[in-house]
């Protein structure tokens, strides 16, 4: 199965998420979704209730709470991690579509990538 994103607040661009639509990724946002100021943890619940992989900007927060979902015994279909302001809009769009040519769904279950890792 194909990855589909949910991208948080903290990393929304309209360009970016125009570029994954026009290449055929499965995207929605946290703008899309009604979850604008929610707290990271009520969006990692809906990314994971919804079967996407959440991509997001807060690197810190979202990989404690990676940490805290499996030492809880808790699943998520997985993070793609990326610190602000480290790539444009485009590099972002190119190593999100490497990453999602070379994993599956399934790939992802419970784990986290950092998008540094796809150029």
């Amino acid at each position: 199965m194909t990855i589909r994103l949910y991208i948080d607040e903290d990393s929304m661009s309209r360009a970016l998420v125009r570029a994954l639509r026009a290449r055929g990724v499965d995207v929605t946002t946290a703008l899309d979704e009604e979850m604008i100021e929610q707290p990271d943890l009520f969006h990692l619940q809906y990314a994971s209730e919804q079967g996407r992989v959440l991509y997001s900007f807060n690197v810190g927060d979202f990989f404690n709470l990676h940490t805290l979902y499996l030492q809880e015994g808790k699943s998520h279909p997985g993070m793609i991690l990326c610190p602000q302001q480290t790539y444009s809009v485009g590099e972002q769009m190119r190593r999100l579509l490497k990453l999602i040519a070379t994993k599956s769904a399934h790939d992802m279950q419970n784990t986290v990538e950092f998008l540094g890792k796809w150029g």
